[in-house]
């Protein structure tokens, strides 16, 4: 199975990477760079032959929508879509996560969980094995927590969307929180949705915490964007306005002090607003917050190429200062414990054997008397030889058991670890390859690390820095066009006259003119000097980058010019 599974990897990085060279050629060298810190991670141990770090990035912009019981996640969604793809209604109608992408049909299918837990194209592939290690089983009920739909709108083209069943974090399974973190961890933007039929937002406490509170120490935070959703029933109210401030005051109180919510509705679902003044005033907010959302929703594509070098480039940093570091760590710990219960073990085993010879009267005094002194003496050969093969075999089995057991308790610090994160169980798996019987203790170094994985690393990080910077080629000029004009100002700009030529013998001296002028008729004139005129212009008005090459040409027609003056002369 882990060989057919490298094989469908494989595949689906080459398709990967023509599919790029097509649509984006900027993330070409990406997937190259996310192979070569495949086969560091791979020698390490931080992942199975069958793994990528390629498949865990999602190639695609991928929107999370989040939010409460009924609070209009899937109106908006088929509004944004311009079809009507997901069942709607004021009770919960949907207790899955649905994944949304473009498909060519005109008529949407509805696929099982097995077509995203089975293609590395989606983000949740391999997903049954991150329910199972929540619930033993789960993962084979996968369909009971996801589905895969298809749409031909345009909107979705290039794009993948979740739709995320109504959120109650105090009743809410560890099976889908599970799932909902991950889609977090993975999606390029968040709508979190919430319901203004509620005005009463402390009564959702669970909720905020989750929504909120959990997700404003996250790095990625900007990727959040929080909703109010059917705003219209607000204008029935006697101060609408109260209504937002509550749920104002609500995020407040769990951190959102930065940044707004957005107001919206769907006008086709709306109840109608009789105060004139207060419909526009409604319908301008609205519009302005929805434009705002779909224009964000627009820019996922740039966003998208800038994630994907961050990514690269903050695994291969991961790796090169945390994972490695704390590997070598664990070996330098788990060799000092191993040496002194070897220490114990032998202090304890001399101990032992010193009380069971006194046991048995083998001493007589300070005479070691036993019984078989004799053929030891008689045969000292054999039984030394036999001695020996008794030491060795138990001291073995003594050391092995006391690298065993140093080695769970470091494995489990590994994973109590909170330093280390969602990284614990990797770095645990790739410390336990450090710890094979045929490895000496006294080797720090972690297993498939050296100076040649290190310059990989270093020039896996130089890729990813030089991805970012044509990112910002294409998308940014920070001169402006302060270069172009510096040019044009330069050829605009006159040349300075030159300086009067020194007078011949027996020639009247020369007047300053402006470069590039002929000279008067009737001047007499070297035959070399009209060129070096010429030279001296074609410098003037050139670009300052070619100045080296004006320079060899001066160099080139100096003699020139002096072999003709001086012909001139004689």
């Amino acid at each position: 199975m882990p060989e057919t599974t490298r094989t469908i990897l494989k595949e689906h990085l080459d398709k990967l990477t023509v599919h790029l060279q097509q649509e984006n050629p900027d993330l070409v060298d990406a997937v190259r760079s996310f192979r070569s810190l495949d086969s560091i991670a791979h020698k390490l141990g931080l992942l199975e032959r069958h793994e990528s770090y390629a498949a865990q990035v999602t190639w695609w912009p991928l929107i999370a929508v989040l939010g409460t019981f009924s609070s209009g996640k899937s109106t908006f969604i088929n509004r944004l879509l311009g079809q009507r793809l997901q069942s709607t209604g004021n009770q919960a109608v949907d207790d899955k996560f649905t994944v949304i992408c473009y498909g060519r049909d005109a008529t949407p299918h509805v696929l099982p969980a097995l077509a995203l837990d089975s293609d590395p194209r989606f983000p949740f592939y391999n997903i049954s094995r991150e329910i199972d290690e929540v619930t033993h089983g789960e993962g084979d009920r996968l369909d009971s927590y996801l589905q895969l739909k298809t749409c031909n709108s345009e909107q979705v083209r290039g794009k993948i969307i979740i739709d995320s069943p109504g959120f109650d974090a105090d009743a809410q399974r560890t099976e889908t929180l599970r799932i909902t973190n991950y889609i977090i961890d993975l999606s390029d933007l968040v709508l979190v949705f919430f319901d203004a039929r509620h005005p009463e937002p402390g009564a959702m406490r669970d909720t905020l915490d989750y929504l909120v509170e959990g997700t404003l120490k996250r790095p990625d935070f900007n990727k959040f964007m929080h909703i109010l959703n059917q705003i219209d029933n607000a204008a029935r109210e006697d101060n609408p306005e109260e209504v937002f401030a509550a749920w104002q005051r609500a995020l407040a109180q769990k951190g959102l002090t930065a940044g707004r919510f957005y107001r919206i509705y769907d006008p086709d679902a709306a109840m109608p607003i009789p105060d004139e003044g207060m419909r526009r005033r409604f319908e301008s907010k609205r519009d302005a917050d929805v434009n705002e959302i779909t224009s964000r929703i627009q820019r996922l594509e740039v966003d998208r190429s800038y994630r994907v070098a961050g990514m690269l480039e903050q695994t291969a940093a991961t790796i090169r200062d945390t994972l490695v570091p704390r590997i070598r760590e664990a070996n330098r710990v788990w060799k000092r414990r191993v040496l002194r219960t070897d220490a114990v073990l032998l202090v304890v085993a001399l101990a032992l054997l010193l009380g069971i010879s006194i046991a048995l009267g083998w001493w007589q005094g300070l005479s070691f008397t036993p019984p078989w002194l004799a053929f030891a003496q008689s045969s000292p050969a054999v039984f030394w030889g036999v001695a020996a093969a008794v030491v060795v075999v138990a001291g073995f089995l003594l050391h092995r058991w006391a690298r065993r057991w140093g080695a769970r308790k470091i494995v489990a610090q590994i994973e109590r670890d909170p330093t280390l994160g969602e990284h614990a169980p990797r770095v645990a798996n790739a410390f336990m390859r450090n710890v094979r019987s045929w490895r000496p203790i006294f080797i720090e170094r972690p297993v498939g690390w050296g100076g040649g994985s290190r310059r990989k690393l270093d020039r896996i990080l130089a890729e990813a820095d030089r991805v970012i910077q044509r990112l910002n080629d294409k998308y940014t000029n920070p001169s402006g066009d302060a270069d172009q004009r510096a040019l044009q100002a330069s050829a605009a700009t006159p040349p300075p006259p030159e300086p009067p030529r020194p007078a011949e013998p027996g020639q009247p001296a020369e007047p300053a003119r402006a470069a590039g002028t002929a000279p008067p008729a009737d001047a007499t004139r070297p035959p070399g000097a009209t060129h070096t005129a010429e030279t001296a212009h074609a410098l003037d008005t050139a670009d300052p980058g070619d100045s080296a090459h004006g320079a060899e040409t001066d160099r080139r027609t100096g003699p020139a010019v002096e072999s003709s003056e001086a012909a001139a002369a004689k």
